[in-house]
């Protein structure tokens, strides 16, 4: 007897109850899977983006807005801070090294992001095609930028004042393309990188330098770089004492504020596993409310197979091969909604992954495995072994001829 071939056609003999027991399994799996793809993905964007950077300075406000605004670049900052503070600031004996950002443009949607090539070097960028920029107004893309806008190396773009799409253009001082970045899975895919000073040239007055003298041009920009300003600084220790007492030095002596990033995440992270919290529970309830279905379904399939059963152990079939057929029914649900649970998860990842991906925000991944998972074939085959138990033990000390009398 082929306990598994025959407990497959058992299974669909009954073809509604048993679609419905898989779909309750495999949403209830889904559900499982979802929040640990999820979370195992935001977890690992917020790290990739966080590596090295121990601090952020910028103005005075809310610590966590300048997190996402200075590292993920998914918030608008809280204003600019002067560029003589954050110059002496690079100075302080704590401090590795200092990257400035500059913020205010963007290029359909995609921020416009002056700083210095160690921004690019933190990430451990590679160029895919062209070089650095080498002088003001050259740009280079990040990988998404230039798959979405179809740039290209030599080419020009305007950028629009603001940080999301639809502000002004600044079509008086448009931007070269010099190089693109190779993809990274990190924030400098969604951004263009260029010099401080591309953000500072597109925002200064330029008819003011019309009909002035050489004397008179170099007056106006020392007067200028006096007042120069950026949004907010990177910063990296030299060494782990500095996470005590530097944000201390630059809250309390500065009119600049620094935020920890690793523990304002963390705050974050701790709200958030709230809203997962509450999805884990809804998944096991359903998970519960399957398992109590299969549990009905199986041993209303006992009593409605017992003839079938008597008969298969008057041909010779030991009770342990008839217990199976219903065991062997449990773990055929068991496989098919592991399958289709996990299908299902890393489909509803990758919408996710493409809604983010549309937004200009984190880069997620919804086809890739994350080791949580393994925990889903393990407990469909508990959820199912569980609810078949009972009918199983019941269908293994089933006596024949008591079966056979009752009939």
């Amino acid at each position: 007897m082929n306990v598994f071939g025959l407990s497959w056609k058992y299974l669909w003999s009954r073809p509604l109850a048993s679609a419905l027991n898989l779909l309750l399994l495999a949403l209830g799996l889904a559900s499982m899977a979802f929040v640990l793809i999820a979370r195992d993905q935001i977890d690992r964007a917020f790290e990739r983006d966080l590596a090295g950077i121990d601090a952020v300075v910028g103005a005075k406000g809310i610590p966590l807005q300048l997190i996402l605004a200075g590292v993920f670049h998914l918030d608008v900052p809280p204003g600019n801070i002067p560029l003589a503070e954050v110059q002496r600031l690079a100075q302080h004996p704590q401090v590795a090294r200092l990257i400035p950002l500059s913020l205010g443009d963007n290029l359909r949607g995609f921020r416009i992001v002056g700083t210095t090539p160690d921004y690019a070097g933190h990430y451990a960028m590679t160029l895919a095609q062209g070089d650095m920029w080498s002088r003001p107004m050259q740009a280079v893309l990040g990988a998404r930028v230039a798959s979405s806008t179809g740039l290209q190396v030599g080419q020009a773009f305007e950028g629009a004042h603001g940080l999301g799409a639809g502000g002004a253009s600044h079509g008086e001082t448009p931007y070269t393309v010099s190089g693109v970045f190779a993809p990274c899975g990190c924030v400098l895919d969604r951004l263009i990188l260029t010099a401080t000073e591309s953000v500072w040239q597109v925002h200064d007055d330029m008819h003011a330098l019309a009909g002035m003298d050489e004397a008179e041009r170099q007056e106006l920009a020392l007067a200028l770089n006096e007042e120069r300003e950026v949004t907010m600084a990177l910063v990296t220790y030299n060494t782990p004492m500095a996470a005590v007492g530097f944000p201390r030095f630059v809250n309390s002596t500065t009119s600049m504020q620094a935020a920890a990033p690793a523990l304002e995440i963390t705050r974050l992270l701790r709200t958030v596993g709230v809203g997962t919290q509450v999805l884990q529970a809804l998944a096991a309830v359903l998970l519960g409310v399957a398992a109590l279905s299969v549990f009905i379904a199986l041993w209303s399939a006992l009593r409605e197979r017992r003839g079938d059963l008597a008969m298969l152990r008057m041909l010779g079939a030991p009770a342990t091969r008839v217990a199976a057929l219903l065991l062997c029914e449990a773990l055929w649900l068991a496989v098919l909604a592991c399958l289709l649970g996990l299908l299902a998860a890393h489909g509803l990842a990758h919408l996710l992954g493409v809604s983010l991906m549309e937004s200009q925000s984190l880069a997620i991944d919804g086809w890739q495995w994350v080791p949580g998972e393994a925990w889903v074939p393990v407990l469909a085959l508990a959820v199912a072994v569980v609810a078949a138990l009972v009918p199983v033990v019941s269908a293994y000390r089933v006596d024949v001829f008591q079966l056979l009398n009752s009939r």
